[in-house]
């Protein structure tokens, strides 16, 4: 029965993986045009590679955050050994920090400061 469902559930885990590192690559090229294209056209490189930073790590945030919805769905149906349970929890525990990771790049603040963050924007724009 459980092979059943694990053989069932499988691929839609590959093809999570699958357009996960696609966004990734997808995010990279489409970042990397902008960049190009945007420090052609208005000469501003320093701002251009700025945004370039953020767009290339949107593409990665979202290319990671599929992986480990991949890794999850494989442990559903995966043997459950200690081995596995601990390298499938390794696996989403390095993912989830280099998300973590990656959004507090692209904000410029800690999660938790976003919200007092977006208010002082909103208060400087008055």
């Amino acid at each position: 029965m459980l092979s059943g469902v694990h053989a069932f559930i499988q691929p839609f885990a590959v093809l999570l993986e699958l357009l996960g590192a696609a966004i990734i690559v997808g995010g990279a090229g489409l970042a990397t045009l902008f960049f190009l294209v945007r420090g052609a056209r208005d000469r501003n490189w320093r701002e251009a590679y700025t945004n370039y930073r953020a767009n290339l790590g949107r593409g990665i945030l979202l290319g990671l955050e599929l992986l480990v919805g991949a890794d999850i769905i494989s442990t559903i149906t995966a043997p459950l050994t200690l081995e596995t349970v601990g390298l499938l929890g390794l696996v989403v525990l390095i993912r989830t920090f280099l998300s973590f990771s990656l959004e507090t790049e692209i904000e410029g603040c800690w999660p938790w400061r976003r919200a007092e963050r977006l208010e002082k924007r909103k208060t400087d724009q008055r």
